[in-house]
């Protein structure tokens, strides 16, 4: 007679077999294809208790388990000033996932949200910043962070329209601010769908994002606007006519041509494609005479 499975166990079983290809086998790819871990690394699994950063926590927990290459993982949650409510939502679910927090605190929503002037993109930078922060003080290298592939879809089709800019969101970056760290982001090739179908299954009540302004758009409020809701919408409108617009940008991502630009940027300065236009001209074969 088959072992009985705990409830952690059955969400891990989901996670490695009956759900492979949709969750492991993506995790995995990227962290293979963009050299994400490294030997001796100390990574910070930032956790903020939606279903995307809990994914990500229970996966780098099964990679270390079955990992040969030596790391240590800290499973790091900021309170940016939750509510109670929220707060022990944050704390049992990931109980019941089975990974422990290191949690701490801090007044993130209340200073982002004065002058209501962009609070999502401040609140973002606020509370990376605070990451970054602690995650050095714990003896980290790395933060890893639970953005997937229709985040770097939007993210690419936001700076497009409303920025003036073709600009994408790396795989790793390099932190400018804080030294010998690395922002990593395993959920790159994952697609948000598969993610909302696992958060579904596991029947446990995620957070969304909990501060004020979020909650006025759940509400529908006159005046509360997302750009990122609306490049979803797009998105969503233009994939009945193309099925595979989304996977579409996601490869153009992987295949810039820069040579085609009459400009870009690159290392902190401007570049014109005039700079070597005339040594990358093919030279014309000699015209033979008669």
């Amino acid at each position: 007679m088959p072992r009985e499975l705990d409830p952690i166990q059955t969400i891990e079983r989901g996670i490695l077999k009956t759900h492979r290809r949709a969750l492991w086998d993506p995790f995995f790819g990227a962290v293979r294809r963009y050299e994400l871990i490294g030997a001796g690394d100390r990574i910070a699994v930032c956790v903020s208790g939606g279903k995307d950063s809990m994914l990500l926590a229970k996966l780098m927990q099964l990679l270390q388990r079955q990992s040969e290459l030596p790391f240590e993982l800290v499973f790091l949650a900021m309170d940016p000033g939750y509510g109670a409510e929220d707060r022990r939502r944050l704390e049992e679910n990931a109980a019941r996932l089975g990974v422990p927090l290191t949690v701490f605190e801090t007044d993130v929503f209340h200073a982002a949200g004065r002058g209501e002037k962009y609070p999502c993109y401040r609140c973002a930078r606020m509370r990376r910043g605070h990451l970054y922060a602690k995650a050095k003080e714990l003896g980290c290298n790395k933060i890893a962070l639970g953005h997937h592939r229709n985040d770097v879809i939007e993210t690419t089709v936001m700076g497009l329209f409303y920025s003036g800019q073709l600009r994408a969101m790396p795989p790793k970056l390099h932190s400018r601010n804080f030294e010998g760290m690395e922002l990593i982001r395993p959920l790159y090739c994952m697609r948000e769908d598969d993610i909302l179908a696992w958060a579904r299954r596991t029947g446990l009540p995620f957070l969304q994002c909990a501060c004020r302004f979020t909650q006025r758009l759940a509400a529908g409020e006159t005046g509360a606007t997302s750009k990122r809701q609306e490049v979803k919408e797009l998105l969503r409108e233009l994939r009945r006519d193309n099925p595979t617009i989304e996977e579409n940008i996601f490869s153009a991502l992987h295949a810039v041509s820069i040579e085609t630009f009459p400009g870009y940027r690159a290392g902190g300065e401007r570049h014109s494609f005039l700079k070597d236009y005339d040594a990358r001209t093919p030279k014309q074969p000699p015209i033979k005479t008669p």
